[in-house]
């Protein structure tokens, strides 16, 4: 096969590619090795079913080190003044390309092989959906992915008005790892942790023999002692892989800001992962407290910012998070830096919402509550008594919770105008402070239900490029709401209103 280096303008990957590929591949096989040699030796001797593992083993990686090795000779890419090229393939050729102008993302990742071999994957990406909007150079040297990011960045190199330092403006505070534990992660990680246990056990036909020797250990504990204590089981492993997984995510975390005006994000302990926001695509900001991290007074702050859709490579990237779950006052302090105010608008006072509100939010609330709680009930009346006491039961644990998050989410309304940007809170088990550009609200939806009318109170949406696309004020006052949105895009909505002699109003 010939390796003749390609056209002057045209580069390939680096080809320790084809090592990198060898040894993962390796890993795979020696861990799936032991359980194969160990069922081979139903029908041949110890020696013979090792001696077939490792012929098979060898055919394997060296069918993957192959093909790897084609996969290298056939890729090659070019970075022109107009176009990023990429091609690939060797019965169908692809030949793909990025309109330079369009490129919002240059990303750098590097698992522990890569970094080992001083390597890293790029991933090129124009910020829209799907997988044409991305190009992948997997892997280039270190040195050549920093080339190429500073190379495709550079053309946005004009920073934004305002004297905000360059440089670092926050790096990793090792106390921040006491927030984790208490996110919405570690519950998901203890119940995966339970069903990983039985779903081994099943697979190794032993699944009886678990539960059995469960059963064993509890065996004079009553049922509902049992069912607390491996409740708590379940959390405390997903509190040690909350830890584990915070660690991986956010050591050697800083965000810093570039000569010409790019936020920069690097993170990570075993996987390293370089992530770059062009400021002349932020659009805002948004301090996001989940219940368990807002109870100790920390908040998360992500971007709001055009050009960071996440495609279907790239799901959990947390591309936009700029500041993990940190201090308020510090989270705050970020957000003022990210956006150049002197004073963070994720910190200004916000106009509360009428009482009326409050009143929905309860509703919702014991409605979602209770509907269960009744369906308990008739199915007890019809079939056994024993539903009725759950029902009891869940009434009694779950009206007093409904009722405290109502209230909760109700106090969390709020909106207000901070300078360049329009503000927007809302939330309970997920409370998110929006702080949008007022110069990126490219439209606005205004909602009224029949039940919004009767109490005074509208829902009004902000539509922007950027972010999550829409972001709403829930429950306003009608009149202060509509003003609010006519203040903060002046021009926008006037022509949907008309003056009366009682405050401004939708046309009809």
């Amino acid at each position: 096969m010939s390796t003749a280096a390609p056209p002057a303008d045209w580069r390939r990957l680096d080809p320790r590619t084809v090592l990198v590929t060898a040894l993962v591949v390796a890993g795979v096989v020696a861990g799936a090795a032991v359980p194969v040699t160990l069922g081979l030796t139903r029908w041949f001797s110890p020696q013979a079913a090792v001696l077939q593992v490792l012929a098979g083993a060898v055919v394997v990686i060296g069918a993957a080190a192959g093909a790897d090795r084609v996969r290298w000779h056939r890729t090659r890419y070019r970075i022109g003044e107009e176009r990023v090229d990429l091609h690939t393939g060797l019965l169908l050729v692809k030949r793909r390309s990025l309109a330079r102008g369009r490129i919002r993302t240059v990303d750098l990742t590097a698992n522990p092989m890569l970094r080992l071999l001083g390597l890293v994957t790029v991933r090129i990406g124009t910020g829209e959906q799907g997988h044409d909007s991305t190009l992948e150079l997997d892997p280039v040297t270190r040195a050549e992915g920093e080339r190429l990011r500073r190379l495709l960045l550079e053309r946005a190199a004009i920073a934004p008005p305002g004297e905000h330092r360059e440089g670092e403006l926050a790096v990793l505070d090792p106390r921040w790892i006491r927030y984790a534990p208490v996110s919405f992660v570690a519950p998901m990680l203890g119940g995966a942790a339970a069903g990983a246990v039985m779903q081994v056990s099943d697979w190794a036909g032993v699944q009886s023999d678990v539960i059995e020797w469960i059963g064993g250990l509890f065996r004079d504990t009553p049922l509902l002692w049992m069912i607390v204590v491996l409740v708590l089981a379940a959390l405390v492993a997903g509190v040690v892989g909350a830890l584990g997984l915070w660690i991986e995510m956010w050591w050697n975390y800083r965000l810093e800001r570039e000569p010409g005006g790019t936020l920069r994000v690097r993170r990570g302990l075993f996987t390293s992962r370089s992530i770059s926001v062009e400021e002349a695509r932020l659009r805002g900001v948004d301090l996001v407290e989940p219940l368990g991290v807002r109870l100790l007074g920390a908040a998360r702050l992500d971007a709001i910012t055009t050009g960071l859709a996440k495609d279907t490579e790239a799901k959990n990237a947390d591309h936009n998070t700029l500041l993990p779950a940190a201090p308020r006052l510090r989270a705050d302090a970020v957000a003022a830096d990210v956006l150049r105010e002197a004073v963070a608008p994720t910190g200004a006072a916000l106009v509360r919402h009428p009482r009326a509100a409050r009143g929905r939010r309860l509703r919702w609330s014991l409605a979602a509550v209770l509907g269960p709680v009744l369906v308990l009930s008739v199915l007890g009346a019809l079939l056994t008594p024993v539903l009725l006491w759950i029902a009891l039961g869940c009434a009694v644990v779950s009206v007093p919770v409904a009722v405290v998050l109502a209230l909760d989410a109700y106090r969390g309304l709020g909106h207000a105008l901070s300078g360049r940007h329009l503000v927007t809170r809302s939330g309970t088990v997920r409370r998110s402070t929006a702080a949008l550009e007022r110069a990126g609200v490219i439209g606005w939806t205004v909602k009224q239900s029949v039940f919004q009318r009767r109490a005074g109170l509208v829902s009004i949406t902000a539509t922007t490029a950027a972010g999550g696309g829409a972001y709403t004020v829930y429950d306003a006052d009608a009149a202060e709401g509509l003003a609010f949105a006519a203040e903060a895009v002046p021009g926008l909505l006037e022509p949907f209103l008309e003056r009366t002699g009682r405050p401004d109003t939708l046309k009809t």
